[in-house]
């Protein structure tokens, strides 16, 4: 096999565009001729097939990673299911609360099903209609 020039890999939509001018080469290949490949000291090319599929999710725009919290520490995450506590209450996590944005004093309407629960944000503006068409009733 004749001895590649060595490219400065490619990025973005450049990147996008020559892995579909290659679409008939094996992946291997694709990645060799858009750069990202190393020559060892012994002159053999060796592909770098992670640092070229991870710059093509990365040029699609695709977001693997998870966006840190706002004040920088770690916590869990929410895992959108709930146990019931010894108790008998329900605990909706701050992780729920802070994803929706909810501010303490917020109130939901609480609609029973056969196998659900489903809670509805009241808003104050509909809240305020609604006590004054009780008070004219």
């Amino acid at each position: 096999m004749p001895k590649l020039k060595k490219i400065e890999p490619l990025l973005g939509e450049e990147l996008l565009k020559k892995v579909k001018e290659l679409e008939s080469e094996s992946k291997e290949d694709k990645a060799k001729k858009c750069g990202y490949y190393t020559v060892t000291k012994n002159g053999i090319e060796r592909v770098n097939m992670m640092k070229f599929l991870n710059a093509l999710i990365d040029a699609e725009g695709i977001q693997l990673d998870s966006t840190p919290s706002a004040n920088g520490r770690g916590g869990r995450s929410a895992s959108y299911r709930i146990s019931v506590q010894s108790n008998g209450n329900l605990l909706i996590g701050s992780a729920y609360t802070k994803q929706m944005n909810l501010q303490p004093g917020d109130e939901f309407l609480i609609t029973l099903g056969k196998k659900h629960i489903r809670l509805k944000q009241v808003d104050p503006e509909d809240q305020e209609d609604d006590e004054a068409i009780d008070a004219t009733a």
